[in-house]
């Protein structure tokens, strides 16, 4: 069976033209031309990936994005714009956005990303905030869940606890933060 994706793009052009190339590439493909559309396409056509633009006619990314978590919190959920703006990206990837992809697109980066979004371990991602418990106290050690962990989420030991401490401590803040370590810490 194919995996499901849904585009939603006020621009019928590259809706059209996402729909071709990824049918082409195996995947089965619902478009929809404003949000509002776009959600009520959601339940119906149930997507195991949503591709939406940022800015639409009807509503912006972050309120698509927020209503698409809300209803299926475990869908990647990629977004396009035609406007590079860190702080907007950093802004949807926050609120569980799996990836920001500028125009003009590039298929194949684009059916890059599709790809690892799919694959991830049982391709969904949480957002931040729903993957951390919430603690005034970040000199306080992180409590351990009943559930298991996010899949991104990797370690339970000392170092690890370390680690989320550090991250609690600089999150609400605007620093900037050099990660290093072996390809692919940061």
């Amino acid at each position: 069976m194919a995996q499901k994706i849904l585009v939603i793009d006020d621009d019928t052009d590259i809706c059209l033209l996402l729909r071709r190339f990824l049918s082409k590439n195996g995947f089965d493909v619902a478009i929809a031309h404003n949000g509002v559309t776009g959600l009520a396409t959601l339940d119906d056509f149930r997507p195991d990936l949503v591709l939406t633009d940022f800015k639409l006619g009807d509503m912006d990314g972050v309120t698509i994005l927020a209503q698409i978590k809300e209803r299926f919190p475990y869908v990647p959920v990629l977004i396009i714009t035609g406007y590079s703006d860190i702080k907007v990206a950093i802004n949807v990837m926050k609120q569980g956005a799996y990836d920001y992809i500028t125009k003009p697109l590039f298929p194949d980066e684009i059916l890059l990303t599709i790809k690892k979004a799919l694959s991830q371990p049982s391709h969904h991602i949480v957002p931040a905030a729903a993957s951390v418990e919430e603690d005034n106290n970040p000199s306080s050690p992180r409590k351990k869940s009943s559930g298991p962990a996010p899949a991104y989420i990797l370690g339970n030991g000392p170092e690890s606890q370390q680690l989320y401490k550090q991250v609690d401590l600089v999150a609400p803040t605007n620093y900037s933060v050099l990660v290093y370590g072996e390809s692919g810490s940061g």
